[in-house]
Order: structure tokens, then C-alpha cells, then sequence
């Protein structure tokens, strides 16, 4: 049976860990504030007290944290990856770019040669993660897809194989982008109305049968026609993932993406950045009525 350990057990990873427990998969959890794993112990998860315990014989290991820094500093500051057993399959879920996921791949290879990385981070929010529909951007080498799959499986409706390391982290940055436009789309399109003297109900109700609205779309589009910008993917993760993309290409070869990046950093700036991406909608009324 596979045994899996995962560390990081935010808004993605605790529904993550969760699915794994009901697909029977020996579950080991790690997070470094301790009630997450806690309440995953209560399902059934055996609790590490650190990285090392976590990952001591496991088959595949989940990463699923903010950002480079917070992989790197359970990886290397806390000695994961020393502790991985030879055999083992790192899944670094977590979205971190393309250069950073290069920079980890070139350290397991030449300090783990007998670990392999794959990199697998996913599309979708809270959510589809707590309902197992996160779709698995994947990619690393072709002889552990099947001892990865029953991980992936669970956790997700769909695993999309991109090719070698890196190209899952090149993938997501392409879907994040598109997702921020769809966002940006949105918020811009209710607050237009808004500041056109629309009722907000009536733009809610044309558009939500519209062909150009899809169903993340739809689903967006009613927790802002209600005012619920609770977080299913914060703005301030949604501004981290534009500027990794944008981190990639020179400057000024995106300007629309650019121009987005600045418009949701100025709501950050102004204590937005912990509510869901779609807060942009408020932002934007703010500035409409001055």
C-alpha cells in the first residue's frame, strides 16, 4: 500500500490530505502550525513532529506550501530532502515558477540522485481540492507515473502529463494567467455596471447565462453578485503567481498582464490580499465612486 506523507496543510493541502485518508491511502501529515494535523489525525492521518519524521518511509511525498521560500525551508532548512528515502517520489505541488522548480530539480539530482522529483502542481482552489476535482498539471520522468497515480487519483478528477520536470510549472503559470484575466473580466464587468447605475441583481442575471461565462465563471460571478469574497484563492496568491509568470518573460512583452499585476498589488497594498481573488470587484467600485 502506498504510504504518503504531506506537508503543508493550508487551504490546499488539509482537503488534499483529507481525500487521501478516504481513498485508504496511508496518510502521514505535516504542517507547521499543529492544528491542521490535528484534525487530520482525528480522520485517521498518523502526525509528524517535523519534516524528517514525516517523510521517513514514504513512497510519495506531497509538498504543498505558499511559495519557493516555504518549500525550500521544509526541504532543505528542515531537512526533508536529506531525510527522503532512496526509492521515494517528491510531488512539489506547490506553485512556485519555473525557475525555482529548476533550481530544486538541479539540487535533487546532485544531492538525491536516488529520489525522484516530479513536478505536479494543480489547477483549482479550495473547492475543487475539497472535493477532489483538482486537475494535476504533471511532469517528470515516465517510470513513476503509475506509483504516483493513486496520489493524483485522489486528489484529483484529472492528471495531465506535460512532459519533464518543469513543464507542469509552466503550465500552471499559463492557466493562472488565463484565470486571472477571466477574474479581472468579471470584477471589471459588475463594477462597470455599477458605476453605470445598473443594479447589481440584473447584471448578475444577464450574465450568468451568457456562453462567454463558464462554470468557474458562474460560480464567481454569484459570490460577488453576494458579497462573499470569503477565500477559496486569495488575491495576494493570485498577484504572486501573475508576477511568476511575468518573472519569466522580458519586460513589457505582456503589458495587459503587467497592468493587471499593478492593479491588484495596489489592492493588496490597501488590505485586500487575504480575501478571495474576486475582492478585486470591490476594489474597483471603490475607485468608480472615488
Amino acid at each position: 500500500m502506498t504510504r504518503v506523507a504531506v506537508l503543508g496543510l493550508g487551504g490546499m493541502g488539509a482537503p488534499m490530505a483529507a481525500n487521501l485518508i478516504r481513498a485508504g491511502l496511508t496518510t502521514v501529515v505535516w504542517n507547521r502550525h499543529p492544528e491542521p494535523a490535528r484534525a487530520l489525525g482525528d480522520l485517521g492521518a498518523e502526525v509528524a513532529a517535523d519534516p524528517p519524521e514525516a517523510v521517513r518511509g514514504a513512497d510519495v511525498v506531497v509538498t504543498m506550501v505558499t511559495d519557493a521560500a516555504a518549500v525550500r525551508a521544509i526541504a532543505v532548512d528542515q531537512g526533508m530532502l536529506a531525510a527522503l528515502p532512496d526509492g521515494a517520489v517528491w510531488a512539489q505541488m506547490s506553485t512556485i515558477g519555473v525557475t525555482e522548480t529548476g533550481r530544486l530539480a538541479d539540487q535533487v539530482r546532485v544531492e538525491r540522485p536516488g529520489v525522484t522529483l516530479v513536478d505536479a502542481p494543480v489547477a483549482g482552489s479550495r473547492g475543487p481540492a475539497e472535493q477532489g476535482k483538482l486537475v494535476v498539471l504533471a511532469s517528470g520522468p515516465e517510470q513513476v507515473r503509475d506509483r504516483v497515480a493513486p496520489v493524483f487519483d485522489a486528489v484529483g478528477q484529472r492528471t495531465v502529463w506535460v512532459g519533464p520536470v518543469g513543464a507542469g510549472s509552466r503550465l500552471k503559470l499559463v492557466n493562472n494567467l488565463l484565470l486571472a484575466f477571466v477574474n479581472e473580466g468579471l470584477a471589471a464587468a459588475v463594477a462597470l455596471g455599477d458605476a453605470l447605475g445598473l443594479d447589481r441583481d440584473t447584471v448578475h442575471g444577464a450574465l450568468r447565462g451568457s456562453p462567454l461565462v463558464s462554470p468557474w465563471a458562474a460560480e464567481k460571478l454569484d459570490r460577488i453578485a453576494g458579497n462573499d469574497y470569503t477565500t477559496q484563492y486569495s488575491l495576494a496568491l493570485a498577484l504572486k503567481d501573475v508576477d511568476l509568470a511575468l518573472r519569466e518573460v522580458p519586460a513589457g512583452r505582456f503589458p495587459a498582464a503587467e497592468a493587471l499585476a499593478g492593479e491588484w498589488r495596489h489592492a493588496v497594498e490597501q488590505g485586500l490580499g487575504g480575501d478571495d481573488l474576486t475582492v478585486v470587484t470591490r476594489a474597483l467600485a471603490r475607485e468608480a465612486t472615488g
